[in-house]
């Protein structure tokens, strides 16, 4: 039998993760990564081509043949990269472009939630500043403003302050800082509770849950500052009682893929639902189509078989709850930042400790931006590495997130320290 080939698309912590599984895969398929990083470079086959050069990635595939290309961002999901796969005669995991307005327009989610009949906050859509504002003021604050398009995880503000959410109105509205993305808002209750991550595989019809994970949006301890894309994640997230899976499954996710499907859009690949786990039960936030980034750094670890023959279900058609086992331990990731982010930060600053780091039993480090300069690992964006920790517990997991971060070094370097802090009061409460 011809030796498989994977392509891995994007060149963030995401694709390390998913990269390092599909290498670990028992069928050994050679991994690909476009871009990739100097993590996925010890896994796979770096391809100089970026994320989003559709054209410059199915020129070669179509001269490669990969078994799958496993599309890891939202930027080409939204710009319709697998249909483009699927027209050249190409197999690729991941939603059509018109199953990924579901997070390329939050109007469209939103949308689609209200029609199924789906549990979220209230809110109105705007395109003038003016009209916004004047609606938020008779709302009140708290409220979320949001950007209604990809603003990659920084279109949203959880305004204290009606100042302050009129402010994020200017700045989608008035000041164009998000562009296209930013042309229309959103205009939300701000819910209570806890936050949950569930992401889903789908088949178009089939849907298998993954396990249940919480990130941490907010850049410095006990979720204060902005938010960034995620400064560390855990996974099982004790908030998703196992008394929520029935409803999740079947008022969030089976009442989303078939609202989709009456509209006639086959949804296939990564669902993933944002959740606030409130007074009254779960909520949607928001939701992503493709695999979120850090918490597929606490899920994928935690498989106990081959990730690809669901993936490989998902595109077929074929998904079953069978094709995944799970580990009972837990995984804990702590995001390593550079020191700005998410505002401005340096780029290309030398990075130490990462053999020392990797050697420590149970610990995977992840990267995400980072860079081979010289013979040596340099950072290359906001979001350095997701040091990555599995144990019995959630304890023990940021046990060894912790210990394996402290032995690793670049300039400036910036992680919480609180990672899980709701999940271990929580555990200490009780």
């Amino acid at each position: 039998m011809a030796e498989r080939k994977i392509l891995v698309v994007g060149g963030g912590g995401r694709e390390h993760t998913l990269a390092w599984k599909l290498a670990n895969d028992r069928g050994n398929p050679r991994v690909y990564c476009a871009p990739g990083n100097a993590g996925t470079a010890q896994v796979a086959r770096n391809l100089d081509i970026p994320a989003t050069d559709i054209e410059a990635l199915v020129k070669w595939a179509l001269a490669e043949r990969p078994h799958l290309a496993v599309i890891g961002p939202e930027a080409p999901l939204c710009e319709g990269i697998v249909d483009r796969f699927a027209a050249a005669g190409l197999r690729a995991f991941g939603p059509s472009r018109a199953a990924a307005q579901l997070e390329g327009s939050k109007a469209f989610a939103k949308e689609i939630m209200q029609a199924a009949g789906v549990p979220t906050a209230k809110a109105a859509r705007f395109s003038d500043a003016g009209e916004a504002k004047a609606y938020l003021r008779k709302q009140g604050a708290p409220v979320v403003v949001k950007a209604d398009g990809l603003a990659a995880g920084k279109g949203v503000t959880v305004a204290a302050t009606v100042s302050e959410a009129e402010a994020a109105v200017d700045a989608s509205l008035v000041k164009g800082e998000f562009g296209e993305a930013g042309r229309t808002v959103l205009v939300e209750e701000c819910l209570q509770g806890e936050e949950a991550s569930i992401l889903a595989l789908v088949d178009g019809r089939n849907i298998v849950p993954l396990a249940s994970a919480q990130d941490h949006k907010r850049v410095f301890e006990k979720d204060e500052g902005p938010n960034t894309g995620g400064m560390g994640a855990y996974s099982p997230a004790p908030v998703v009682q196992d008394r929520w899976w029935p409803f999740i499954r079947r008022e969030v996710l089976e009442k989303t893929v078939a609202e989709l499907t009456r509209r006639g859009i086959v949804y296939k690949g990564v669902l993933y639902a944002g959740l606030m786990m409130t007074a009254d039960g779960p909520k949607v936030l928001e939701f992503n189509c493709r695999f979120g980034d850090p918490e597929t750094q606490v899920v994928i670890p935690r498989l106990a078989c081959d990730l690809l023959p669901a993936l490989d279900a998902c595109v077929d058609g074929t998904l079953s709850e069978n094709l995944l086992r799970w580990k009972n331990d837990a995984c804990a990731c702590v995001v390593m930042a550079a020191g700005g982010y998410p505002g401005s930060y340096a780029k290309g600053d030398e990075i130490t400790g990462l053999e020392a780091a990797g050697a420590l039993e149970d610990v995977i480090v992840f990267h995400a931006g980072t860079a081979q300069r010289d013979g040596k690992v340099v950072t290359a964006g906001g979001r350095v590495l997701g040091v990555t920790g599995l144990g019995a517990d959630l304890q023990a997991a940021l046990g060894r997130a912790y210990e394996a971060c402290g032995r690793i070094g670049f300039k400036n370097a910036h992680f919480r320290r609180d990672i899980g802090w709701r999940a271990l009061q929580e555990r200490n409460r009780t």
